[in-house]
């Protein structure tokens, strides 16, 4: 059985806070509510499953906290950090530094080897290729792929394309992982050895992960589940 955090000191300051979080979509003839009111505080090493049902605003919350997507109203906090107060090229750096993202279907650039696609943030941020090779190696390690460093994506299994995905968003050491539906599009045996991954990266690397899911024994493994509900957050245990 894989161990799981406690839950964090309440006298520790959070590392994000989502403050008064709102968003809505508006049309010429209406104004359909996505979230409303969401004040939620996320602590350095926890992992955080998101659940509820379709269309409850998940994703949403995800995006928000990933600073893909801006709120109406309500503040996003890193610390001391207003992501949202940045410039847009401010944030895209910001966004690359700090944030990890996974999501149902991998991304990877076809064409490309797995280390090339995982060296990318690491280019991005203009580390050398020596530098970022090193560490793209590594972390392709860890996750099971030692042997297919210089396999193309569209030669990988749908597993494995998503481990080089989960070795992309977290090279950099970013301070939080955003999973979305990670295993929705993997077979059991493939999700389960995903699942497992998460549990093990988040406790060897102290690495903070917020996942969407609707699979419950992803769920299960993450040290709280958050409850979606009529567009805010009715639970958290």
């Amino acid at each position: 059985m894989v161990n799981k955090r406690p839950w964090p000191d309440s006298s520790i300051l959070p590392m994000i806070s989502m403050k008064g979080i709102a968003k809505r979509f508006s049309s010429a003839t209406s104004e359909i509510e996505i979230l409303k009111d969401v004040n939620f505080d996320i602590y350095s090493g926890e992992s955080i499953a998101v659940v509820g049902a379709s269309g409850t605003g998940k994703s949403t919350l995800l995006h928000i906290l990933g600073t893909l997507d801006r709120p109406d109203t309500g503040e996003l906090f890193f610390g001391d950090e207003k992501p949202f107060s940045m410039g847009s090229d401010e944030l895209a750096r910001f966004r690359n530094r700090r944030i990890g993202f996974v999501f149902q279907f991998h991304h990877l650039l076809q064409g490309f080897t797995a280390i090339e696609n995982v060296m990318i943030p690491c280019l991005i941020q203009k580390i050398s290729r020596k530098k970022s090779y090193a560490a793209s190696a590594h972390i392709l390690e860890r996750v099971g792929l030692k042997s297919r460093l210089s396999h193309r994506a569209e030669d990988l299994s749908g597993g494995e394309q998503q481990r080089v995905a989960l070795a992309r968003a977290i090279v950099l050491k970013p301070d939080i992982l955003l999973a979305d539906e990670p295993t929705g599009n993997l077979d059991v045996q493939n999700s389960d050895q995903i699942h497992k991954l998460l549990v093990e990266l988040n406790l060897e690397l102290d690495m903070t992960i917020m996942v969407v899911t609707h699979n419950s024994a992803l769920a299960e493994l993450m040290s709280k589940k958050v409850t979606i509900k009529n567009f805010q957050i009715a639970e958290a245990r």
